[in-house]
């Protein structure tokens, strides 16, 4: 395995999504401590990573490596009772380094399908230990105690994926490219341009915001969904303020504005419109049905029975903890590539996620407990998992709380 960075991505567009990272997407202070975590294959991302970070006046910055290979010896070789555990120990200390006002970095890559030749039971197994293990650490970042960000790598195996069509050197430009297009740092004015967009979003925001809406009402082929809203809710894009007064850019790239869903008041069916990517396996035409909030039943054309199991995890995998609203015309929708990576595919269709609620969601957020949070609404999981329901087919319309309807887009794109 090679570390050095591939003769098919472009060193200078590397560098300024680094730098990206860094002060967009983090906005990291003089004096603050970063957790990076990467897999082995984006260290030339991660040491540029680094450089910015330490420039910018970093404090100490600790990555935290994976790897394909040894994910895949613990599930060729590893004990059985294993695959009901987690390193808990490593979550807990990342919760508390939050708590001491460290960021947060993660970069996205590896192989998508690492997972997908592997015992189902044991991935399935091996995730609700993982999700469970992780709640320390993911409730601070999904209630924005700190800032942090998420950023991609053009991982070889992943490029393969994407374009399997192509030689592997040809697949890692084609996906390298599109990273950088989607993460806006094609040109040298990736600072300015990140500026521009995230104040295009918060007008979007604020325009949702300002309206108050009861609900969502989706309708299109397979798909007639009704989604309430929680009290009290909040839209949110692009740039966000943590709970440290830090604004950061949680996903780099991004193009959706979303808010929480009532956790009880999610009726009708609704059929995604791209397919899910989830821990090696990709399943394929869900369709849904709600009651209550609840999803009561749920269909795969492939990846169904890991759909169930992801459902099964606890009570609140069944439910909805965000809804977020994408235009067909945004920039990785019209790159025609189905990226199987979640940070890219959902920033391309509207989309729903399963599981756990964003506490800033909510308007005053920052100072409710759960129980305030649940009873609002907001739902409660060791998931949070996103799928795409959008398209240029799909028409949503805004329930007042009269009553009364208003567009809010139509074939996929923005009515206002």
């Amino acid at each position: 395995m090679s570390t050095q960075t591939s003769p098919a991505i472009d060193p200078v567009k590397l560098d300024r999504l680094a730098e990206v990272a860094v002060r967009t997407g983090l906005n990291l202070q003089e004096g603050q401590d970063l957790i990076l975590s990467a897999s082995v294959t984006a260290l030339p991302l991660v040491r540029k990573i680094v450089e910015h970070a330490y420039k910018a006046g970093a404090g100490l910055v600790t990555p935290i490596l994976s790897d394909d290979q040894t994910a895949l010896a613990r599930y060729r070789y590893g004990h059985d009772a294993g695959f009901d555990r987690a390193a808990g120990w490593m979550f807990d200390g990342m919760a508390r380094a939050y708590d001491e006002g460290a960021a947060r970095l993660a970069v996205a890559g590896g192989d998508p399908m690492l997972l997908a030749n592997e015992d189902p039971d044991k991935v399935a197994r091996a995730n609700k230990a993982m999700a469970l293990a992780y709640t320390p650490a993911r409730e601070r970042i999904t209630q924005f105690k700190t800032n942090w960000s998420i950023v991609a790598y053009p991982d070889p195996a992943w490029a393969r994926l994407v374009s399997p069509e192509l030689p592997e050197d040809e697949a890692v430009h084609v996906l390298a490219e599109a990273i950088f297009a989607a993460s806006r740092v094609a040109d040298d004015s990736a600072v300015a341009n990140w500026a521009a967009h995230n104040a295009e979003l918060g007008r979007r925001a604020s325009w949702l915001d300002g309206q108050n809406f009861a609900a969502l009402h989706y309708t299109g082929p397979g798909t007639n969904l009704t989604i309430g809203l929680a009290d009290g809710h909040k839209w949110i894009a692009g740039a966000t303020e943590a709970q440290n007064g830090i604004s950061c850019n949680p996903n780099i790239p991004t193009e959706e504005v979303f808010t929480t869903p009532h956790k009880h008041r999610v009726e009708g069916r609704v059929a995604a419109t791209k397919p899910l990517s989830h821990q090696g396996t990709l399943i394929r035409d869900i369709a849904v049905e709600f009651k209550d909030g609840a999803i009561t039943h749920a269909t795969a054309s492939s990846g169904e029975s890991v759909l169930n199991k992801v459902l099964d995890t606890d009570e609140g995998a069944r439910r909805l903890g965000e809804v977020a609203l994408v235009p067909h015309a945004s920039p990785i929708s019209q790159s025609g590539l189905l990226f199987y990576n979640t940070l890219f595919d959902e920033n391309a269709a509207s989309h729903i996620a399963l599981g756990q609620c964003y506490s800033t969601c909510f308007h005053g957020g920052e100072k409710m407990d759960r129980d305030e949070i649940a009873r609002r609404g907001g739902n409660a999981s060791a998931i949070h998992i996103d799928w795409m329901i959008g398209s240029d087919q799909i028409d949503i319309d805004g329930i007042t709380q009269s009553g009364e309807r208003v567009p809010v887009m139509r074939k996929g794109a923005w009515a206002n």
